[in-house]
Formats: structure tokens, C-alpha cells, sequence
């Protein structure tokens, strides 16, 4: 029995959900990430890779963005043999990639699509060129039914500060202002605040806080990844939104506090996708 994503007969034929995004090469986060989630969810992972980096837990060395077009195909390949269920973005590096990406998304080929609007690593380094973000607010999100930034990204999307999104209120007014573009539930992850995991959702309900303790460890690399995928395989498996949102949240908390030990990496470690740290 696997740690998450409950049970499913033998004979029973796997979802499939697809990742759009960049690969890293120190196995935490990105597609790496998106596809262990979606195996630990019992889903069937496909991918389509938009750049590849040069990284590990202490940082980017370098980014190569694949042509827009061959980010196209590569999707096409995917969607054109399997019934992808639910798809994310991830990494998407520039504007054409989002572009290209969007024009999926326009031509009702991406179902359920979760947008994880990938700007920055966790150490900082710059995943996304400057021309990219209108990309998004205009023409990737418009399709998002559910969109997953966290507080430096929903800063940067809703022209403000992070210091100036602390407050909940101001998370929950940003989210609100981002559904505006089109997406149809915005998550503003609260991960970057100190002394609360609190993320605020809005959505056609209204807006809800979805609590949440910190795990003091330093081995979170690829939350943000895992989160948005974890949310994509729930939607595989049927899930409605609210309920997805509020699994994959767990699904993260569980896998933060597996890795809590783990010495994976100089910096900042991996997190525990499959509840190794639960097993004898």
C-alpha cells in the first residue's frame, strides 16, 4: 500500500496527468518532482520539458530553454495518445514558451489545467525572462483553472511587495485581484511567511485559509512543484477543486516532515514524495 494516494485495484488502469516544465538535474523539484508526485498518487506521469537547468540543493548554474515549438510537439506526442485527465505548468523560462503553451490551453487541449507560475528558484535565481510575466497575466492564466502562486510570485503578478502581502487580508485581496484574469481558484501559498503555512484560496465560493504548522527543516526544495502536482493528480483521480487543493496540501505537509531528517545536498534537500521515512 503506497503512502499516498489511497488505493486501486490491480487490474485498474492508471489516470494520467501531464507536466509542462523544466527539469532538474538535482532531482528535487520541476518535473522530477512533478512525476514523483504523480507516482505517488498512483497517476500515470507524461512530460514535456521547456528548459533544462544546471542545479542542486544550493543553486542554478544555468538554464537552456528548449524552442517553443519542440515544447509544442512534445505535448502534442502526449496528448494525442493518452487521455491526459489534468495537466500543470511549471517552469515556462520565457514568453514564447508561455505563449506556445497558452495556445494549448486556447485550443481546449490542456483539461483541468493547473497554472504554477514558476518566476523565481527557492535560491534565487531568475527562472522566468522579464517578458514572460504579461504572458501570463494575459494569456496562460485566462485558462488556469486553478493557479498556484506563492508569495514572491503573486507579488510579482499583482504588482505589489511581498512585505506588503503579509497581512491576510492583502493575500486574500491579491488572490481575488489574479482570478480577475481569468483563473477560475487562485491558491497564494504561504510558505515564505515566518511562523505560519496559512495558504488563502479564492474561488467562486469565495475566499477560504486553509491552515496549516510549519516543519522546521531545510529540506524543502520543490514544494511549490510538488503542491501543484499533487493538486493535478487529485484532479486526475476525480477530485473537485477545493478537495484537491486541500490533499495536496497534506500530501506536501507529510513530505516535509518525512525529509525533516534527511542530509540530501549542501543546501536545501528534497522532500519525501513516496513516505519512505513512514516505512520500517
Amino acid at each position: 500500500m503506497p503512502a499516498y494516494g489511497g488505493s486501486v485495484t490491480e487490474a485498474a488502469t492508471p489516470p494520467t496527468a501531464l507536466t509542462i516544465a523544466g527539469s532538474d538535474s538535482g532531482g528535487g523539484a520541476g518535473v522530477q518532482a512533478d512525476l514523483k508526485t504523480f507516482a505517488a498518487h498512483r497517476v500515470h506521469g507524461t512530460s514535456a520539458l521547456t528548459a533544462v537547468t544546471a542545479q542542486n540543493t544550493v543553486g542554478v548554474r544555468g538554464v537552456v530553454a528548449l524552442d517553443p515549438e519542440f515544447v509544442r510537439r512534445q505535448a502534442e506526442a502526449v496528448l494525442e495518445d493518452f487521455a491526459v485527465r489534468s495537466v500543470k505548468t511549471g517552469m515556462l523560462a520565457n514568453a514564447r514558451i508561455v505563449g506556445a503553451v497558452a495556445d494549448l490551453a486556447a485550443e481546449g487541449r490542456l483539461p483541468r489545467l493547473v497554472v504554477d507560475p514558476v518566476l523565481v528558484s527557492s535560491t534565487g535565481h531568475r527562472l522566468l525572462e522579464p517578458d514572460g510575466v504579461d504572458a501570463y497575466l494575459t494569456r496562460l492564466l485566462p485558462h488556469a483553472l486553478v493557479a498556484t502562486p506563492n508569495l514572491r510570485e503573486a507579488a510579482v503578478l499583482g504588482h505589489t511587495t511581498v512585505d506588503a502581502l503579509r497581512p491576510l487580508a492583502a493575500r486574500q485581496a491579491v488572490a481575488v485581484e489574479l482570478r480577475r484574469t481569468g483563473a477560475l481558484y487562485v491558491v497564494v501559498k504561504g510558505g515564505h511567511l515566518t511562523g505560519s503555512a496559512e495558504d488563502v484560496v479564492a474561488g467562486p465560493e469565495g475566499e477560504l485559509v486553509l491552515p496549516g504548522t510549519r516543519v522546521p527543516t531545510s529540506n524543502d526544495h520543490g514544494t511549490g512543484c510538488s503542491l501543484s502536482a499533487a493538486v493535478v493528480a487529485n484532479l486526475a483521480r476525480g477530485a473537485d477543486v477545493l478537495d484537491a487543493i486541500r490533499d495536496a496540501k497534506a500530501f506536501v505537509a507529510r513530505a516535509l516532515a518525512g525529509s525533516a531528517g534527511w542530509q540530501l545536498g549542501a543546501g536545501h534537500g528534497p522532500i519525501d514524495h513516496f513516505g519512505w521515512s513512514e516505512r520500517p
